[in-house]
């Protein structure tokens, strides 16, 4: 399957190692700073390879080759205008978080794919995670009994160089703040736990230490679902010295467990009224990763390449990356209007918060 990249920034060697581990024929990768694409692909032993071709114009490489699977993995505020000229062009999409930058982008995402019969996937990699599976087959299992609460907790570091490195971040109009760039895998995590199915949000967000951006260095949230549970939200970078930890807790009438490490790759909790023998091995489990993202790109773009060949939605589909971009703005208008924010939201944008901490 012919596949290219788009964007070749800090999370991009993650997309061409998941693209080298499942034989992907790629083709092209494009980026504005040549520097960035030579020092991805030697990263990866491919600098040498003159069958992937360099472009700095992601829409002249669509027109001059023939791809069938593109990843964006630009800055945020780029992913809906480039995600629908690739889909117009019948290219499958895989789409780093946040999706876009708004609902209405978002909806238009969806219905052009439907329209072009084309597959778009979110990329929430943390779904594939060995931990986040293990609980997941647990929850469809009906371990769990019903659900009680819940919370997520994303306590990570951002300094000043990580925002110098890429003047976008940050700011309204291209990234949002710690909640949309850094928390919004373990908000979707959260939502697709509970039930997906959130009724209300009531959020409050604050910039205590980065006052050099635009947008928030932490965020708590209280959610509602339409199951009954509740649920809580952390997201932050101001942990200092480093990150500190990813953490996802599900209470159950029958059960419990606490996903930990750095990026919810750990078992630090599993206790179920039903024990079985199988459960020994989750007590305790580890996924060793090399970074923060975890391992789960590679699974991921084998599912997309799965649902292409197969005609099927892939696991993480765009429907569920609305999902999580809604939660977020959802707290990002409760903090803008002092007010607990009914879900379905019809539509926001990260842009509305302009100004928000200027006060």
């Amino acid at each position: 399957m012919k596949y290219a990249l788009i964007g070749c920034g800090r999370i991009s060697t993650n997309h061409i190692k998941a693209a080298v581990n499942n034989h992907l024929d790629i083709v092209a990768v494009c980026d504005i700073v040549a520097d960035h694409m030579e020092n991805l692909l030697a990263k990866h032993g491919l600098e040498k390879n003159v069958d992937i071709k360099r472009y700095t114009d992601y829409k002249q490489m669509i027109q001059e080759n023939k791809i069938e699977l593109v990843s964006i993995a630009t800055e945020s505020g780029l992913h809906a205008e480039i995600a629908l000229y690739c889909v117009e062009k019948g290219i499958h999409v895989i789409i780093e978080k946040p999706m876009a930058m708004s609902l209405q982008d978002a909806d238009k995402i969806i219905s052009l794919s439907e329209q072009k019969q084309v597959k778009v996937c979110a990329c929430h990699q943390n779904r594939f995670n060995v931990a986040v599976q293990e609980m997941r087959k647990a929850l469809e299992a009906g371990r769990f009994g019903k659900l009680s609460h819940g919370s997520i907790h994303v306590r990570w570091n951002r300094n000043q160089d990580y925002y110098t490195q890429a003047p976008w971040r940050g700011t309204w109009a291209q990234d949002g703040g710690a909640l949309m760039n850094q928390c919004i895998h373990g908000i979707d995590l959260l939502r697709w736990t509970f039930g997906d199915e959130v009724v209300e949000v009531y959020g409050q967000t604050r910039q205590q230490f980065h006052h050099y951006l635009e947008a928030e260095d932490i965020g708590m949230a209280v959610v509602k679902f339409k199951n009954g549970a509740i649920a809580t939200i952390e997201g932050t970078t101001n942990v200092y010295p480093q990150n500190l930890e990813e953490t996802l807790y599900v209470f159950g009438e029958k059960g419990t467990v606490k996903i930990g490490g750095k990026s919810t790759n750990n078992i630090d909790v599993w206790d179920f009224a039903d024990e079985t023998e199988n459960d020994q091995d989750n007590k305790g489990l580890q996924e060793a990763t090399s970074n923060v993202y975890g391992n789960g790109h590679t699974s991921l773009f084998a599912d997309m390449i799965d649902a292409i060949e197969n005609d099927r939605q892939p696991y993480v589909d765009a429907y569920a990356g609305r999902n999580a971009l809604e939660m977020v703005l959802a707290i990002y208008k409760s903090q803008k209007t002092g007010e607990a924010v009914q879900l379905p939201l019809a539509d926001f944008s990260c842009c509305e918060m302009r100004g928000e901490f200027d006060k």
